[in-house]
């Protein structure tokens, strides 16, 4: 407990020295706003949006479909909360809004672009690609949700690993989401890893006994990955399924060199 105590005491002094230039980003299957005691409670989530003090926030297995249920459009709900701009993923806008991938966030939204990863008749998943802008310096994020069996996620991956050839090698990228991935010596993982650097590995579900680290945070250049951590309140163990993570990413490289010194260990909450 003294360790954990310690690295949330870090996170907190790492988040208060930096400024705007340094991206505060998170990312959270939210399960449809469905917690631990079975019942769906957008309010829940929000407080926990709220508890992880990120600008940009990745979410997956969003609902929002249109219906009378005060539950329904769940998107919207956490985007007026939170005082954010909402974009929604291909899967959302295509599908009628069930587990779909959306993003948070409180920069300047600059480009957006949808990508469809869905496997023969498996259920729809897709990449949420949304450049934002920070503190003057583009930044693409993007936000997945990975399929549940092997075959699939390695066509998905390949899709990512595309993708990410066609981004300009000189630009800040953040890739996150809920990989479902069980191995941590998987082919997906290791073409993810070759391409981007190894990714922080903490275990985030189940939220209740967190065993598998599925939730995950890739940046390019590596050295841009000031702190990752998993947020570990017992509103989050309540809220859903998983556990959220966050990261904070530099986004120029005289912020990096400036807190090299910070960084011997893995800040985390």
């Amino acid at each position: 407990m003294a360790g954990r105590a310690n690295e949330l005491a870090n996170w907190r002094s790492l988040h208060a020295q930096l400024g705007p230039d340094c991206l505060r980003i998170a990312s959270y299957n939210i399960h449809c706003c469905i917690g631990a005691d079975r019942q769906c409670h957008p309010g829940r989530v929000a407080h926990v949006l709220d508890e992880l003090g990120c600008d940009t926030i990745g979410l997956q297995e969003v609902n929002n479909q249109p219906g009378d249920r005060e539950d329904s459009m769940q998107l919207d709900f956490l985007s007026r909360v939170m005082q954010m701009e909402s974009v929604a993923g291909l899967d959302l806008i295509r599908h009628h809004g069930h587990f779909g991938n959306a993003l948070l966030t409180s920069r300047r939204v600059l480009e957006v672009a949808r990508h469809d990863l869905s496997y023969e008749s498996r259920e729809p998943r897709g990449a949420l690609d949304v450049t934002l802008d920070v503190a003057g310096q583009r930044v693409r994020v993007i936000v997945t949700h990975l399929g549940l069996r092997p075959a699939e996620r390695r066509y998905q991956v390949r899709g990512m690993l595309r993708l990410l050839h066609a981004i300009p090698s000189e630009q800040r990228v953040v890739v996150l989401g809920d990989i479902n991935e069980w191995l941590p010596l998987s082919r997906p993982l290791r073409w993810l890893h070759g391409m981007l650097g190894r990714s922080p590995a903490e275990r985030s579900f189940p939220a209740r006994f967190p065993a598998f680290a599925l939730d995950r945070v890739w940046v390019r250049p590596r050295g841009a990955l000031l702190a990752f951590g998993v947020h570990r309140s017992e509103a989050a163990r309540q809220a859903s399924d998983h556990l959220p993570v966050k990261a904070i990413v530099a986004t120029r490289e005289a912020g990096t060199s400036a807190m090299t010194g910070l960084l011997r260990g893995s800040p985390s909450a």
